[in-house]
């Protein structure tokens, strides 16, 4: 349970272009402070407070250690609804309560890092938030920007609530300006999930995913409101998706700037 002795919270900033991802988790912790971390394809940083930096809806300035940028957002695209469903209404009871701000937007700026400069002009970006006082103590998450207007953010997760566990799941696919919500308040089943495979059915929707990450960089997360937890992200993976609506094709797209995390 979440007490004000024991709590975090944080925000994921994904940018990324036609071949490069960089994101900025920026949070705070009770026994830790505020902190960023950055992580690219090759390497992750870890810094103890938020220096000279700006996060906002609008977008991002960065100026800490061996980086520099500033990146803008066009207009985002926030859920039309939450994306905890009803388990909204019992965020006090959860280890964690999952938000997304903005599932795509356009992105113009740069950022240059280690000396290195990312060209964001025509890009993507995506932003989501979590909060609460520890992660799950295995999950899946998954969340890919592909070309043709197309986006998904995916987890299924261990959920400890009121004294027993489920396998939870929340997932939002994004296709030419329509939402189409798959989640365990909803009704989906998790046929199938591992590291290099997730299968959710729902109704008449059915959705495969294909993942193919390395081992990722390292990262700080919370455990009881320390940022004590050693996991790994892989920022820059390939994934293929494919969507089904009553065994029709709706789509099927394929990106190598997936991220990925398995904690299991």
């Amino acid at each position: 349970m979440l007490t004000k002795m024991s709590y975090f919270k944080g925000y994921y900033f994904k940018h990324q272009n036609h071949n490069q991802t960089i994101s900025f988790i920026v949070g705070k912790s009770s026994c830790c402070g505020e902190f960023i971390q950055v992580i690219t394809a090759h390497k992750a940083y870890y810094f103890k407070g938020l220096g000279d930096c700006f996060f906002t809806d609008k977008g991002v300035i960065i100026d800490i250690g061996n980086i520099r940028g500033k990146i803008r957002y066009g207009k985002l695209t926030p859920l039309k609804y939450d994306i905890m469903g009803v388990f909204k209404f019992f965020e006090p009871l959860m280890e964690c309560s999952h938000s997304i701000i903005s599932m795509r937007h356009k992105l113009s700026g740069w950022v240059s890092i280690d000396g290195e400069i990312i060209d964001l002009n025509g890009g993507i970006g995506y932003i989501e938030g979590d909060c609460g006082c520890s992660f799950p103590k295995s999950y899946l998450w998954m969340q890919c920007n592909f070309k043709k207007n197309c986006s998904v953010s995916l987890s299924v997760a261990d959920i400890p609530f009121m004294g027993f566990n489920f396998r939870g799941c929340i997932c939002v696919v994004y296709y030419k300006g329509k939402e189409y919500r798959l989640a365990t308040y909803c009704g989906v089943k998790v046929l199938l999930c591992n590291p290099r495979q997730v299968i959710l059915q729902q109704g008449e929707y059915l959705l495969i995913a294909d993942i193919s990450a390395d081992e990722g960089q390292r990262l700080a997360a919370p455990q009881n409101g320390k940022m004590s937890r050693a996991i790994r992200e892989c920022i820059a993976c390939p994934v293929r998706l494919r969507f089904y609506k009553a065994e029709k094709l709706v789509f099927d797209e394929s990106s190598a700037m997936g991220s990925f995390e398995w904690v299991g």
